[in-house]
């Protein structure tokens, strides 16, 4: 199936779930417990409601907005995603050339398969580098100099990470440290003749290149994959190790997985940049709450000059702009893009962000707002809960400003 014939995605995750083993599907796709958070995520954004206005020039849209001090023509960029070769070969390389090609954020996962120090200058205005504090301050400290060496901007910390969760689709599948391609595993595997094949090419499971300087000389991907499991998650961090990679770090940092707000209080105290409002996309705690949930009470907390990011559920266009009018000023998403590589590479991402960027585009035109960065609470119809006032009566007077990158609808 042709990936440009996906319409939304859904249909791309249902291609990708064609083309991969079901080990590595669930791997992207799961979540942990009863993946109760999974759905909480989605139904979270189908509680709110979009209330258009009308009469209003939307005949030229600026979906742009400038978040840690540069302008992108979208309001959302790519979460950080691990393992990312293993669906695709070269997979975060073709994550942040499309990144750069749509002047969007790439998040790079400390956990990826492509080193640092090769994937960053692919795209060295969008890719931010995401990193663990791992058991061994040397190894942080070492990590946030890399990125700066690379030309990195952006830091991003995850946080929400303090042990491993119960994945139990990975652990019916067989996918666990140190993982190992079973009689059952390999037998379901041959109902998709081209992933084994990229497999058995390109050597097995990849190497997580982040992590071979800290290994033996000559470790094995699968020695290197057991080292970072033996230095994450590390449960033992805490505020003073956020606090030093402050003092090391000279650019913006951000921070990933705060869900509370007296901890997004205490992170902005520290002098923090910005805060992806995450709860790993369902793949921590599965009684958690969703970050659409807590967006608002976060904004309350640390107010309006900081930036938040959204992370975990986003789907749809739709879901950027009812988090931008709860006090989101932009928003990320992994495993679509993930699927993308997964179903078509380098084209299959590509397809994931016009895919979205078309839909922010129609539903800021469906709602009467021509700009992104003029949405609001107005905009919302919460039912049992009472609704920002709307704008005032008059017409609001329109900016035209041409969009950066023109989008036609497919």
């Amino acid at each position: 199936m042709n990936i440009q014939s996906a319409h939304n995605l859904e249909d791309v995750r249902q291609m990708a779930r064609r083309k991969l083993p079901r080990i590595a599907f669930d791997f992207i796709d799961g979540g942990v417990d009863d993946e109760l958070c999974l759905r909480r995520n989605r139904e979270a954004f189908q509680q709110h409601r979009l209330l258009p206005r009308y009469l209003v020039d939307v005949s030229k849209r600026d979906p742009s907005t400038v978040l840690l001090g540069r302008r992108y023509s979208s309001p959302f960029g790519i979460s950080p995603t691990g393992l990312a070769g293993l669906f695709c070969p070269d997979a975060d390389r073709m994550l942040a050339e499309a990144a750069g090609q749509a002047n969007i954020p790439f998040l790079l996962s400390s956990a990826s398969n492509g080193a640092l120090e090769d994937i960053a200058p692919v795209a060295p205005e969008h890719v931010w580098f995401q990193m663990y504090c791992t058991s061994d301050e040397k190894i942080n400290a070492d990590l946030v100099r890399r990125a700066r060496a690379s030309g990195v901007r952006v830091l991003v910390v995850s946080v929400d990470v303090p042990v491993n969760s119960n994945r139990e689709r990975n652990k019916r599948n067989g996918f666990s440290r140190p993982f190992r391609m079973t009689p059952g595993v390999v037998l379901e595997a041959l109902a998709h003749p081209a992933w084994v094949l990229r497999y058995l090419q390109t050597g097995g499971i990849p190497m997580m290149r982040n992590w071979k300087p800290y290994a033996p000389e000559g470790a094995s991907a699968a020695q290197v994959a057991d080292l970072y499991g033996t230095l994450t998650p590390a449960p033992m961090v805490h505020w003073g190790h956020l606090q030093r990679i402050r003092e090391s770090w000279p650019g913006p940092l951000v921070v990933k997985g705060l869900m509370h707000p007296e901890d997004a209080k205490q992170a902005v105290r520290m002098g923090v940049d910005a805060l992806v409002v995450s709860n790993h996309g369902g793949r921590q705690l599965d009684v958690a709450p969703s970050p659409l949930e807590v967006l608002p009470a976060i904004r309350k907390a640390v107010g309006e000059d900081v930036e938040l990011i959204l992370d975990s559920g986003v789907r749809r266009g739709s879901d950027i702009v009812i988090a931008r009018c709860l006090g989101a000023k932009f928003s990320i998403f992994g495993r679509p893009t993930l699927f993308g590589a997964a179903a078509a590479g380098a084209e299959g991402i590509e397809r994931v962000i016009r895919l979205v960027r078309n839909e922010v585009d129609m539903v800021l035109a469906q709602i009467g707002c021509a700009n992104f960065d003029d949405l609001h609470q107005g905009f919302l119809w919460a039912p049992g809960a009472e609704a920002a006032p709307p704008p005032a009566a008059a017409a609001p007077e329109v900016q035209h400003v041409e969009q950066p990158v023109a989008v036609p609808f497919p």
